[in-house]
């Protein structure tokens, strides 16, 4: 068996390669395709492009890891399953469940690889990307602000922009979390807002002073408050981070802080759940597919066209579940969890039975 295990792995590991490679240099043509554009309109450097792809590259590969892991899978086994080694194996008494133990391995090493580069690797490559790009349109005199974005506004000052109206470049849903000298939060939230001059005008808002356990110890309403900082325009660029510009971690202590000024931020707890649950997507995929593969005798195209039906049934299953935890109608765990576990619910399922398969 361990040379059996071996051979598996390696079999395994071929399409994985080449998918992995494939799919990613396929996705970087077409982010080019759109880069180049910054080349003749924008008269951006070529180097300047060429960091930009660079930067995109480990997002990029990111994505492809699942889709990877599932067409390794199927392939794989499909393979052996056509040349009839499969058949001779199960024959000899050995069941199913133990003769996928290898992929099943790499189907954890590989959803344990994609969790670490999420968080360790893709969130810094991305703020480089995207510092890049608002540097460029800044450069044109357009303030570039993103909905749904956190950024450090200097002096122990937090700030969360929820919308942007970007003809008027008004701001709404504006939330600042701002630490004094004794550690005592101050949460000042405003249904709309500007920034001009150095300073943040804020209308229609709420400031309040929270205890050291989070309880509200003073509350004022306002009409217009200004805030004045020492930072320009820049404060649009480097300070600025989205949901893919940050880990899990950093976005849960984003969302613990503002969730203490009365700022729904129910996206973004479904995106941080979200980031747990996608690195997951490799294993979950290696389970339900392989037996799945038992089924085909078609060889590659019938592992090809089945990869490709898990794939659409199953991003759209997200994408659905992402929506109705976002509008309330799932709770946010729930909602990033539902699709793997179902996947995998059935895929054990699968499995069990795997060995009635013939």
């Amino acid at each position: 068996m361990r040379i059996f295990d071996r051979y598996l792995v390696r079999e395994f590991t071929g399409p994985f390669l080449f998918c992995v490679s494939g799919f990613t240099v396929v996705l970087l043509s077409g982010l080019l395709f759109q880069l180049t554009d910054l080349i003749f309109v924008n008269e951006v450097a070529v180097f300047t492009v060429g960091k930009m792809l660079l930067y995109r590259i480990p997002a990029t590969a990111v994505m492809t890891l699942p889709i990877a892991s599932l067409f390794a899978t199927l392939l794989s086994i499909g393979r052996l399953v056509q040349d009839n080694e499969m058949t001779v194996l199960r024959g000899s008494g050995i069941s199913f469940p133990r003769l996928i133990v290898p992929v099943l391995c790499m189907g954890i090493l590989v959803s344990a690889l994609t969790f670490w580069a999420s968080e360790e690797i893709v969130p810094r490559s991305n703020q480089k990307f995207e510092n890049i790009l608002r540097q460029i349109i800044f450069s044109e005199g357009v303030p570039v602000v993103e909905e749904n974005v956190f950024f450090h506004g200097g002096e122990d000052r937090y700030f969360y922009i929820g919308e942007v109206v970007t003809k008027t470049n008004e701001l709404k849903k504006v939330l600042v979390y701002e630490l004094d000298d004794k550690n005592f939060p101050s949460i000042t939230s405003a249904k709309t807002g500007i920034f001009q001059d150095h300073t943040w005008v804020l209308f229609d808002g709420i400031y309040q002073e929270l205890d050291e356990e989070g309880f509200v110890q003073f509350e004022s309403r306002f009409e217009r408050m200004e805030i004045i900082t020492e930072q320009e325009g820049e404060v649009y660029l480097g300070n600025q981070r989205t949901v893919d510009e940050m880990s899990s971690k950093e976005l849960g202590e984003y969302i613990e802080r503002f969730q203490r000024g009365g700022l729904k931020v129910r996206s973004l707890v479904v995106d941080y759940h979200l980031k747990l649950a996608s690195p997951l997507a490799s294993f979950v995929f290696v389970l339900f597919a392989a037996p799945l593969a038992l089924l085909g005798k078609g060889g590659r195209s019938y592992g090809v066209i089945l990869a490709l039906v898990i794939l659409l049934f199953y991003y759209v299953a997200v994408s659905v579940s992402r929506s109705l935890g976002v509008n309330e109608v799932l709770h946010p765990i729930v909602a990033a969890w539902l699709v793997n576990v179902l996947f995998a619910v059935f895929g054990f399922a699968f499995l069990v039975r795997s060995d009635r398969l013939r």
